[in-house]
């Protein structure tokens, strides 16, 4: 499957701490099959913890040079779409063709949004501004908007990116698939079914032919998903189980449903189904006894999905 993506989580371990071991780690990334490195994105979450995706974005796409970096899901509402757009502009400078950006409104967490000044009622009507604002910043010819979330006249970023970053858009609901529809090159589903990924991109693009002056040419949906790698079953559930529930404080029986886990054969027959419908880009971030052991898992995953 030459079209297909498939990336790891680019770790706190990858960007902080000893350089030796940060090198050793995305050299094994770079070395693998593993097509790209996934970055998150948050201000705040629950209890302080974040990370800022574009400067990560930045900073993985400079510590291996020939590696994608997917920025997902980003948190657009809660920075002015100008700077981003400069900082858009710099990092398609510096790696062409090598960044792909996501967008989703948050959710897990409102205080998140409301110190950052963002009312949580509204930030997917921020975020769709936001989204609109940006594209066309991107385009680099002169550009302005007023809306309730911001304004400003004449706004023109140089140069714009060659070739165009690719926008997904993340997020379940129903809202999310109207967004993707108007503002984005494509879907990034999470926590689903097959049947509903493919339901999801369906709708995608028929609201897109229906309500869009001009759809994307060539679609990229994708999927986050978690998954779990051990000696046994047990094991790598709970390895999965353990991050999960650590990250987001609710059981992990929540997502099991949607988060494969056991060896790299068995997780790629879980998400087979998933390319099946359309996914082009995965992201997988592996839960594993090690850093080293999880991209070992993502390298062996990548190359049994690659085969069929």
């Amino acid at each position: 499957m030459d079209s297909l993506l498939v990336g790891t989580v680019g770790s706190p371990a990858m960007l902080s701490g000893g350089m030796e071991r940060r090198q050793r780690l995305v050299q094994q990334v770079a070395d693998s099959a593993i097509d790209h490195f996934f970055i998150a994105d948050h201000i705040s979450f629950h209890t302080g913890f974040g990370m800022d995706g574009l400067i990560n974005a930045a900073t993985l796409a400079a510590m291996s040079p020939n590696t994608k970096v997917f920025i997902g899901v980003y948190l657009l509402a809660l920075r002015h779409p100008v700077p981003v757009a400069r900082q858009l502009s710099s990092l398609a400078l510096s790696a062409p063709g090598r960044i792909l950006l996501g967008v989703g409104v948050g959710g897990e967490d409102r205080h998140e949004i409301e110190i950052c000044g963002v009312d949580p009622a509204k930030r997917g009507q921020h975020t769709n501004h936001a989204l609109q604002a940006l594209s066309g910043l991107l385009t680099g010819e002169p550009c302005s908007y007023d809306c309730d979330f911001f304004a400003f006249q004449d706004a023109r970023i140089l140069p714009a990116p060659e070739p165009a970053i690719p926008i997904l858009i993340g997020g379940r609901s129903d809202a999310a698939i109207r967004r993707t529809a108007l503002h984005g090159d494509g879907w990034l589903g999470v926590w689903c079914s097959p049947r509903r990924f493919a339901e999801a991109i369906q709708q995608v693009q028929n609201l897109a032919h229906e309500q869009r002056a001009k759809p994307p040419d060539g679609w990229q949906h994708g999927l986050q998903v978690w998954a779990g790698f051990g000696a046994t079953p047990s094991q790598a559930r709970q390895n999965l189980a353990k991050e999960m529930e650590a990250m987001y404080r609710l059981p992990f029986e929540r997502f099991e449903r949607y988060s494969p886990y056991g060896s790299p054969q068995e997780v790629a027959d879980f998400l087979l189904p998933y390319i099946e419908q359309g996914a082009c880009i995965l992201n997988i971030k592996p839960c594993a006894a090690s850093e080293e052991a999880g991209i070992e898992a993502v390298a062996t995953l990548t190359e049994l999905l690659k085969k069929g």
